[in-house]
């Protein structure tokens, strides 16, 4: 594990590590999970705008629709 360093308000902190406190645990580990909310976000949206590239493709995965299929409307 690599060790950071990070500058915030003094009563940011204080309030980070009551909230830490109050959930059973530090404020290392509670960065730690934020952090890897944070990368899993971008993850994410990598994949979500991989479906929808797809989806705009319309890649309908080898299925033919029929002309009343294709203008249906619901």
């Amino acid at each position: 594990m690599k060790n950071i360093t990070l500058r915030a308000d003094e009563n940011l902190i204080k309030d980070a590590y009551a909230m830490a406190r109050s959930e059973g645990k530090s404020l290392n580990a509670a960065f730690r999970e934020w952090l890897t909310q944070y990368a899993g976000r971008q993850m994410q949206s990598r994949e979500t705008e991989a479906l929808f590239e797809h989806l705009r493709a319309g890649n309908s995965g080898g299925r033919r629709f029929t002309r009343d299929e294709m203008n249906e409307r619901r």
